[in-house]
């Protein structure tokens, strides 16, 4: 609980072991013992086929929104299955209240057909600012963490991404077709030339770690939802890379941006790749 007199920096300090703990309870008892051993029942469709949600996904939001909440009283937590109930609960990501926003498992999918290419994603956020990220991969025994200022970290380690060797093909992981608009694909296109090797993405929050460890160049993503967003977005600055929309703008949490956005490993990838998806590179 925070302390009358304590700042959020003091909390965070004080707390965040509280946190981790949570994250990986929640996926010691709602997550991996369905790992490999969903059912049928076990799983439904929201917005399509590649949209998928799990008992998983629900038991493990209850759980770290029960958990988050009690850990700092006031504040609100805005998960994926609860939007998805009520899209008005998404609201509050742009209100006063310090926000977790909690993606249960992100890479869905990949959990439901038994790759271990999923992850639990929390952040802490203040009007907008990012303080704070957790991703937690359970299978892979993962466990990255950013505060605001002070590095990022991967099971204790410190990240840093540093610039892609020179003279080789940068490795972009790009947005699912399903989830783009006309315009979006053809800027999403403009990545397949000389000098780029594009791919498909896998979870987000996983892409977002690769970037922050120096193993994958960038992203190309063109959705906004903040829960995919929010962990791998402060993990990657706080590992020494930059994020831009179209605009050339960093990407805003709180929406309204100008998509698709890039996240890179460094500062100079970030602006070349922005520059092949408007078309100025």
């Amino acid at each position: 609980m925070i302390q009358d007199t304590e700042t959020i920096d003091e909390f965070l300090a004080r707390r965040s072991v509280d946190v981790e703990q949570a994250i990986r309870e929640a996926a010691a008892a709602e997550i991996m013992p369905r790992f490999r051993r969903l059912g049928a029942n076990d799983i439904d469709q929201k917005s399509g086929p590649h949209d998928l949600v799990t008992d998983a996904d629900r038991n493990a939001e209850r759980y770290l929104t029960k958990e988050l909440a009690a850990l700092l009283p006031g504040s609100v937590v805005v998960g994926e299955e609860a939007v998805d109930a009520d899209p008005t609960t998404y609201d509050a990501i742009q209100g006063d209240a310090l926000v977790w926003i909690v993606d249960p498992v992100d890479g869905t999918r990949q959990f439901v057909h038994g790759d271990d290419g999923f992850c639990t994603l929390v952040a802490l956020v203040h009007r907008g600012t990012l303080l704070a990220s957790w991703t937690y991969a359970p299978a892979r025994g993962q466990l990255a963490t950013a505060v605001r200022g002070g590095g990022a970290f991967l099971n204790g380690e410190r990240l840093f991404a540093g610039p892609p060797a020179p003279g080789r093909d940068l490795e972009i992981a790009t947005s699912h077709p399903d989830y783009t608009t006309d315009a979006q694909k053809r800027a999403l296109l403009s990545l397949w030339t000389d000098g780029v090797a594009p791919r498909p993405c896998g979870s987000a929050g996983l892409e977002y770690l690769a970037v922050a460890r120096g193993e994958l160049d960038a992203t190309a993503f063109s959705w906004e939802a903040a829960w995919d967003h929010a962990a791998g977005l402060l993990l990657v600055e706080e590992a020494g890379g930059a994020h831009l929309t179209l605009t050339g703008e960093p990407f805003r949490v709180t929406g309204g941006n100008t998509l698709p956005f890039t996240a890179a490993r460094d500062a100079a990838t970030a602006r070349r790749v922005r520059g092949l998806l408007t078309g100025e590179a």
